[in-house]
């Protein structure tokens, strides 16, 4: 019996949800004293809502780190995909075309940052930060195209594309369940699938995964592939809440992502962590900056906040490292012995 207490007790995502009932009692005192009212439907639902487009951004960043990489280039992607489909729709082209145009984009995109890191063996930080100025570059360069020598926001109305904010299901917008599928898939994906123990592998003892006979290259450049198309899917969302194209669109989301994933547990090393810690940290970060908004306190002091939140989940996954906590698991474990023993 104290086993089973001492092993939910130390359980990641244990923590992550005490964590986030302490935020909740926080709040709703706080927010009481001042007259407003923080446990209530109303700011459930705008949490989940503020997470639709960080989410997506969350699961991609997420992957990629379990695999011991990191993408700064998704918010830019993710904003190339908002001017791409908002050019193409409010210029009379219909919405599926679009929509292909944006994916086949994206993953271009993602394929390039894959070669580079990959083949070229460029640092992930520096091959997706020449990326990012790259895609940010051709967003006003489209722009400027669609709109006779101007780069603008371009407002439109496109049913199919306002289709994806305006559908409600028991009162929740259609995105926030597709999150959550999403959450639910690739959950089983990294922790049930050969690929998610390939990833894992990858990511905690890449030596092992070489022993092993696994093409990392290829995974890889499959990561940096899905995570662009995930920021196409949120840049998607993005324009169909606003209903316009933005050339900063999505541009305070990219490490908002990345800090959820972090406070979830997926370590910055690799090799560690899932989606269900990435959600509750999601959850957490939302939960967060939407209680210090309804409390009055100034934007500014949230994103310094924010930051502060992520410098602790670095800080502490750094610890872990330093005290050979983090790194290989089980499932590593496993491959690696089978991997040894095939030698």
């Amino acid at each position: 019996m104290k086993g089973k207490m001492k092993k939910i007790v130390g359980n990641k995502n244990v923590t992550l949800v005490l964590i986030l009932i302490a935020l909740i009692i926080i709040f709703t005192i706080w927010a009481g004293s001042i007259g407003k009212k923080f446990f209530a439907p109303s700011t459930l639902k705008n949490v989940l809502q503020a997470f639709i487009v960080t989410a997506f951004l969350t699961i991609g960043t997420g992957c990629l780190l379990i695999s011991g990489n990191m993408d700064i280039s998704l918010s830019a992607i993710g904003c190339f995909a908002v001017t791409v489909i908002g050019n193409a729709v409010g210029h009379g082209l219909p919405g599926p075309v679009g929509l292909v145009m944006m994916f086949a984009l994206c993953a271009l995109f993602g394929l390039l940052n894959g070669l580079l890191v990959s083949k070229l063996k460029f640092p992930a930080f520096i091959a997706t930060l020449g990326v990012s100025y790259l895609v940010k570059g051709l967003t006003y360069i489209y722009s400027e195209w669609w709109n006779g020598g101007n780069a603008t926001n371009l407002n439109f109305k496109n049913d199919f594309v306002m289709w994806f904010h305006k559908t409600n299901i028991f009162g929740l917008s259609l995105g926030i369940y597709v999150v959550i599928i999403f959450f639910i898939i690739y959950g089983i994906i990294v922790k049930k699938t050969a690929f998610g123990m390939r990833m894992v592998l990858v990511g905690g003892n890449p030596q092992a995964a070489k022993l092993a006979g696994i093409n990392s290259t290829k995974l890889v450049i499959g990561l940096f592939i899905n995570a662009a198309m995930l920021a196409g899917i949120s840049g998607l969302f993005f324009a169909a809440r606003v209903g316009q194209t933005s050339l900063t669109a999505m541009s305070n989301n990219q490490f908002t992502g990345m800090t959820a994933a972090m406070i979830g547990g997926i370590s910055f090393g690799g090799g560690v962590g899932g989606m269900g810690g990435a959600f509750l940290g999601l959850m957490i970060l939302n939960t967060f900056q939407v209680g210090m908004n309804l409390c009055g306190v100034s934007p500014y002091w949230v994103t310094t906040f924010s930051g502060v939140l992520l410098l602790i989940a670095l800080t502490f996954d750094a610890l872990k490292a330093k005290k050979g906590k983090a790194g290989v698991k089980k499932p590593v474990k496993k491959a690696e012995k089978e991997a040894a023993e095939n030698v």
